[in-house]
């Protein structure tokens, strides 16, 4: 069991007061009426209040103390992480020369009613090209292409888009251009002909796609006015920010392509193959990655003294992980050098030009010097000489919740951009995270003195993995399948989304979180063992239920809270039975539902539950109906579309 904190000083506010009207007849027999409307009464309350506070402040040392002692062990509170998203720069209109959004640039939201923002900056540079058209495929297999290019230049009746007999799903045409575009709204006008029927022209089985260099990863439609090309119009797609050459059809070129997908169940397929006559592409913008953070100018932060263990204060924090750039300027006689930042200066030798950044606090260290054991100063990293102008190149501060802000949030250009209209984050930004608070750090001080910084059992490289990131919500590692395999580390990310607008794509892994951890992992792996980072699989889970409701009971009031319920309860990170993400390796079964059902207020009963699972991904249930869903070990339970009927 864990050693009680003891408080210094137990009494309470009335302990205080009973106290001190018991020395009143000792030293002041005169004293007789002790009721609360007396005047020396209600000053003895005062007085108790007062002291009361100061036991308050008396009794917060041993915490105080608590904190101290993890700072001497050298465990520091992890910063804040900042939430992420992408930019999306719209033109005034299509432009003839290529423009560039240069990294750095910053967009707000609109300034709230006490005058702040959030501020967005890019994380590098946006070129925006006017693509030429210079190829076109169709294909209807990976090794059989054939060239429409003249088809679409001088044919009349167009180009045949899917060629297979009859047309089948993977079945392409490819759209090839002189150079990439990387991270570009593409606009393609299409001139199409009305033949390719049997479609919802609102959800046509078409995927458009580019390649990467490691394969075709989709585009995003914002805009379709061709119906799945049954006829003339725009479609406006978002190009991911990757785009690479590849030879197809003996023709090198960086190609778009719109492919067949006809998968059984889900969209209309097509009956015959639609037409393209004619085919114009522009650019009308491009997105970029885009994090929350604010750059601060160069700052100077004080003179050397020449003496171990300097400590110097910026003038903003939280302070973000630095960049190229970003670092401490040490000037001596005019002649300036950046120092190199680490994390401590327990490896650091004298002569070392090091210095450590407190994230959260916004200071700047310089090494301290430390007895030996014969008595003799040991330098821990050089000291900057007396007089040194101590600066910083500059960093950027932000971080935190805040920065989770809404689709459509950021529009506010705080610098003007030739040609660029307007700007707006087309989805959520999410990730941020606000500093560790002490209490969760007094948690993990334990774990962290008794199994020390090496991964070697599985509870090890989830307690890493926790450590790495503060983006990391929950862990789980998987030991290998078999001798000689790798650890698997399953990795489930924060979102503030609500848990019934939760979708699969919420807990996708930024690149830039998997390269943290598997960095963190691979200084504490034990020699040999290779590591390897996934997301866990999501099984959609969809709840199917009827209940009776009590008389004079609001039918959709009632139904709401069935359905917030189920959305909470099977959910990766706030459901199962103890509201912090669905456990691994338990399954679901209907008596659970009915249980949690029953306590919802204003059912009288719950008179049917069914579970489907459902295919996340292609947004559709699988199977039948059942009284048990069960999991693998690599996954986790995700809501889907839950159906409740109340009568």
């Amino acid at each position: 069991m864990t050693i009680p904190s003891p408080d210094l000083d137990d009494r309470s506010f009335q302990d205080i007061v009973d106290e001190a009207k018991r020395l009143i007849p000792k030293y002041c027999p005169a004293w007789t009426n002790h009721n609360l409307s007396d005047p020396g009464i209600a000053l003895i309350e005062l007085f108790a209040w007062m002291t009361e506070m100061t036991l308050y402040r008396l009794n917060q040392v041993p915490d105080r103390l608590y904190a101290k002692f993890l700072e001497l062990i050298g465990i520091d509170l992890f910063p804040a992480s900042p939430a992420r998203t992408e930019l999306t720069f719209w033109l005034s209109a299509p432009s003839a020369t290529t423009l560039v959004v240069p990294a750095g640039t910053q967009v707000g939201t609109a300034p709230g009613r006490d005058g702040g923002n959030v501020v967005f900056t890019t994380d590098e540079d946006l070129t925006i090209v006017q693509p030429k058209l210079t190829g076109l495929l169709t294909s209807d297999g990976p090794s059989h292409y054939r060239n429409g290019w003249e088809d679409l230049r001088f044919g009349r009746a167009g180009v045949r888009c899917f060629t297979s007999e009859p047309l089948a799903s993977d079945d392409a045409f490819y759209l090839g251009f002189d150079g990439p575009l990387s991270g570009n709204t593409l606009r393609l006008d299409l001139v199409a002909s009305v033949e390719g029927l049997g479609v919802n022209p609102h959800r046509p089985p078409l995927r458009w796609e580019v390649w990467t260099g490691n394969g075709w990863d989709g585009a995003r439609v914002l805009v379709d006015e061709t119906g799945g090309l049954n006829q003339d119009g725009t479609i406006t797609l978002l190009l991911p920010p990757a785009h690479a050459p590849i030879t197809l059809g003996d023709q090198r070129a960086w190609w778009v392509r719109g492919r067949l997908d006809q998968r059984e169940g889900e969209e209309a397929p097509y009956v015959t193959s639609p037409r393209i006559r004619a085919v114009r592409a522009s650019s009308l913008g491009g997105t970029v990655s885009a994090h929350h953070g604010e750059p601060v100018a160069p700052e100077t932060l004080g003179y050397s003294d020449g003496l171990p263990g300097q400590e110097f204060q910026l003038r903003h924090h939280p302070v973000l992980p630095r960049r190229p750039g970003e670092a401490v300027v040490v000037t001596t006689d005019g002649s300036p050098e950046e120092w190199q930042e680490v994390e401590d200066f327990s490896a650091s030798d004298p002569d070392d030009r090091h210095v450590v950044w407190d994230a959260n606090d916004g200071q700047v260290r310089f090494g301290p010097a430390i007895r030996a054991l014969d008595g003799s100063m040991v330098q821990h990293g050089a000291v900057p000489p007396k007089g040194a102008e101590i600066a910083v190149a500059g960093y950027r501060v932000g971080g935190g919740l805040s920065g989770n802000v809404g689709a459509g949030t950021l529009t506010a250009l705080r610098t003007t951009i030739p040609y660029v209209d307007r700007v707006a984050n087309l989805r959520a930004a999410g990730g941020g995270v606000d500093p560790e608070p002490i209490e969760n750090a007094k948690m993990r001080a334990p774990a962290l003195i008794r199994t020390g910084q090496r991964a070697v059992t599985a509870h090890d490289y989830e307690r890493l993995t926790l450590e790495a990131d503060r983006r990391v919500a929950r862990t789980r590692c998987l030991p290998p399948a078999e001798p000689g395999g790798p650890v698997r580390v399953l990795i489930v990310p924060h979102t503030y989304k609500r848990a019934a607008d939760l979708v699969l794509d919420d807990f996708t892994l930024p690149d830039d979180l998997v390269d943290q951890v598997a960095a963190y992992l691979d200084r504490r792996r034990t020699l040999g063992t290779t590591v390897e980072i996934s997301t866990p699989y999501y099984q959609g889970l969809t709840v199917a239920t009827r209940l009776k409701l009590l008389p004079g009971r609001p039918h959709e009031a009632v139904r709401q809270r069935a359905l917030d319920l189920l959305y909470t309860y099977l959910n990766p990170l706030v459901g199962g039975a103890r509201g912090t993400g669905w456990p691994f390796d338990e399954e679901a079964g209907a008596a659970m539902v009915y249980e949690l059902l029953e306590g919802v207020d204003g059912v009288s009963y719950v008179d049917d539950v069914l579970l489907f699972e459902a295919d996340l991904r292609n947004e559709r249930r699988v199977g039948k109906g059942k009284e048990w869903a069960r999991l693998d070990p690599d996954s986790l339970f995700l809501s889907y579309n839950h159906r409740v009927v109340v009568e």
